[in-house]
């Protein structure tokens, strides 16, 4: 404990402070590069063993590093004409001439229809993928500059590059138009909640410190310990540290102006604030970093990586919490909470507010309380059902309709679906005619190019007649693959695109099976150890993933029916469980750790009431702020984003106001002492019948 007081000391404060200072002068060196390490290529975050990696590292001696820009023209009022064509053609010889673009460049190719003309123009870029890189967004930008400019016919630029340019737009400008919003929301709920114009700017300073020192520590992890960072990295990990930061920030500051009506002496006061409330936020903030570095354990390494990424964003937010917000109030002492400061001595605010309320209601009839809350949770959670989070197509992935996704809706129109994006075979060299000929027979595939043999290997390439990233695609695939490992002595590996995106499902379906049960034990093992305590931890995680169901079900059902989304993508589902678990764990830590506290004086059930009064509020306050910044996430032009967003704030909201307050306060009164089994508190006796109903009195709520 005397470490978790350090900073509350009369010279220890200024010690905390220069630390921070020069922490934060060194980490803004880093911070500012934080983008450079980022890695959108879907290729790179699949385990090396994964079939379609296997197939890119092969295919390196017959491909250079390309994603494929595919070009459509289309004429609406009928045929293409020859002029149409030979401006098609006097633009694949400006494409040419591209920095980044190399050749061959395929086409002009005409429709059946005719009314249509394509063009497949390969873009060089050190790895090369799905989701771009600078080579890729500067040469499509470069061609459609080029293409806008023909009267009298639609052009579009599409196919992987078309798509990993709009994407790296959606992303541009992006984290600073989050980062302002997210300090908005921030200001607002800390005014509102402290009606004070000043002690907001010491969370708000210590939460942007943590970001900044954060985003440097990930930097030098990514830069040169392997470490895999996305471009949706920087946005998951703004939200966390300012909402996960906020909430400690709100946590101490209510303990520590209660502590100051007790204590003479600020130092005593924040030492004192620091003990109790410091406990629960450190045993929350590491329940949380535990959680995500369980994702160490997965197989894909955008997930193996994302999970270490968040967890030195709440560390650092964490750190800078328990450190150098309480050194900094020290430091500017009770003025800071002008213009109703908390002078030693005066009275403690009454207990009469609505979370005293509630817990009078609750405590009435415990047991129809939270059985009741439980099947309305259960009714909630019906949303679930035939939710799939495996049928996200690339078109599907914007809340707006990028060019890219109306070129490829063109496409289809005229051409195979499948164009600009075929699937790549390689196998031993022995074996070239079979493999072709396997190829060819394969339903779902069209226009097999000739092998090519090269040391050892033969390379094919297939264009799909589905469309890309669809089911029916993936269904092709798996046939494919089917049919070429059939072929004797071929040891043939299937790659391309759709291979990619086929890998990465199956990656995150299997990491969602593992890594789901093992945060659940993870966390349950740490409230026990807290609270010294079996049975209160199954309570807790019981309520939790009822609140997680619920909270699913609901966005499951809002996704699909009023924002029209299509799908989800594979990864969705783990990131909300993991957010709102071990999120949803923290408020039952705070209330829990205060219950216990008050429980040693007054006894499981008049502390369970007790301790939803004095946490009430503060808790309420930390949930509004945390769904307020999450919420932040669906102005990205993202569907990822917007999930996440929505299944997030909507499930913190409801675990802050329902379960925590409701269901968890009934549940412990109805057990009663029963919660802390097998620890000695669980052999004390409960309160006499005239106890309890002396309990129920207004007056017997008011602080001791």
């Amino acid at each position: 404990m005397r470490v978790l007081t350090f900073s509350s000391g009369r010279r220890a404060k200024w010690a905390v402070l220069v630390f921070w200072i020069g922490l934060v002068v060194v980490g803004s060196i880093f911070s500012g590069k934080f983008t450079s390490v980022q890695k959108n290529d879907v290729g790179t975050f699949l385990p090396k063993n994964a079939e379609s990696t296997q197939a890119i590292e092969l295919a390196k001696k017959f491909t250079p590093d390309v994603s494929s820009a595919v070009v459509v023209y289309e004429r609406a009022d009928g045929a293409v004409t020859a002029d149409d064509r030979a401006v098609a053609a006097a633009d694949s010889r400006r494409f040419a001439q591209l920095a980044h673009v190399t050749t061959p460049i395929v086409g002009p190719v005409v429709a059946k229809d005719g009314r249509a003309i394509e063009l497949v123009v390969p873009i060089k870029s050190e790895g090369a993928g799905h989701t771009g890189s600078s080579e890729i967004e500067t040469a499509v930008k470069e061609m459609r500059s080029i293409l806008h400019s023909h009267p009298g016919v639609t052009t579009h630029v599409t196919g992987p590059a078309g798509y990993a340019a709009d994407q790296a737009n959606a992303f541009s400008g992006a984290d600073k138009a989050l980062l302002l919003l997210t300090v908005a929301i921030v200001v607002v709920i800390l005014l509102l909640t402290y009606r004070s114009p000043v002690l907001w700017i010491a969370p708000l300073i210590c939460v942007g410190v943590a970001l900044v020192v954060a985003q440097a520590t990930i930097y030098l992890f990514a830069r040169y310990g392997g470490l895999t960072v996305k471009g949706d990295t920087q946005f998951i990990l703004t939200v966390l540290v300012f909402g996960a930061g906020t909430d400690y920030a709100l946590l101490l500051i209510a303990r520590y102006r209660e502590e100051l009506r007790r204590h003479e002496d600020r130092h005593e006061a924040m030492a004192v604030a620091l003990r109790h409330a410091g406990s629960a936020i450190l045993a929350s903030g590491v329940t949380l970093v535990l959680s995500m570095l369980c994702f160490l354990v997965a197989e894909l390494n955008s997930t193996k990586s994302l999970g270490p990424a968040m967890a030195i964003g709440v560390a650092s937010a964490l750190a800078a919490m328990i450190t150098l917000l309480p050194a900094l109030l020290v430091i500017l002492g009770r003025w800071v909470f002008w213009p109703v400061r908390p002078t030693f001595g005066s009275p403690q605010p009454a207990q009469r507010g609505p979370w005293t309320w509630i817990g009078r209601v609750v405590s009435r009839r415990p047991r129809t309380t939270w059985i009741g809350t439980s099947v309305v949770l259960g009714v909630l959670a019906l949303g679930l059902i035939g939710f799939t989070a495996d049928n996200m197509q690339l078109k599907d992935s914007f809340t707006s309709k990028p060019e890219a996704v109306t070129g490829e809706q063109a496409m289809v129109r005229h051409f195979p679906a499948g164009g600009g994006d075929p699937v790549q075979i390689i196998g031993s060299t022995g074996a070239a005619e079979p493999l072709r000929s396997a190829v060819a027979a394969t339903p779902g595939i069209t226009d097999v190019t000739a092998p090519v043999v090269k040391d050892g290997h033969v390379y094919l390439e297939g264009t799909l007649t589905a469309a890309s990233n669809s089911n029916a695609a993936f269904a092709t695939v798996d046939r494919l693959r089917d049919a070429v490992h059939a072929v004797p002595g071929a040891e043939a590996k299937v790659g391309g695109g759709n291979a990619i995106d086929l890998d990465y499902r199956r990656a995150a379906q299997h990491d969602r099976t593992l890594l789901v049960p093992l945060v659940l034990v993870v966390v349950g093992l740490i409230v026990g150890v807290l609270l010294r305590a079996f049975v209160a931890p199954l309570v807790l995680l019981g309520t939790v993933v009822l609140s997680f169901a619920a909270a699913l079900g609901v966005s499951a059902l809002t996704f699909q029916h009023i924002f029209g989304f299509a799908g989800a993508d594979p990864q969705i589902p783990l990131w909300i469980f993991v957010f709102l678990i071990a999120l949803g764990v923290d408020y039952n830590i705070f209330l829990m750790t205060r219950v216990h506290e008050e429980s040693r004086v007054h006894g499981t059930r008049r502390g369970a009431l007790r301790g939803l009064s004095a946490t009430g509020g503060v808790i309420t306050s930390a949930g509004i702020v945390l769904a307020g910044t999450f919420a932040a996430l669906a102005t990205l032009p993202l569907v990822f984003a917007a999930e996440i967003g929505f299944a997030v704030a909507f499930g913190v909201l409801l675990d802050t106001f329902v379960v925590r307050s409701v269901l968890v306060t009934a549940l412990t009164y109805d057990i009663g002492r029963w919660m802390w089994w097998p620890s000695a508190m669980s052999r004390e006796k409960e309160k006499t019948e005239s106890d309890r109903k002396e309990e129920l009195a207004p007056h017997s709520l008011a602080r001791r």
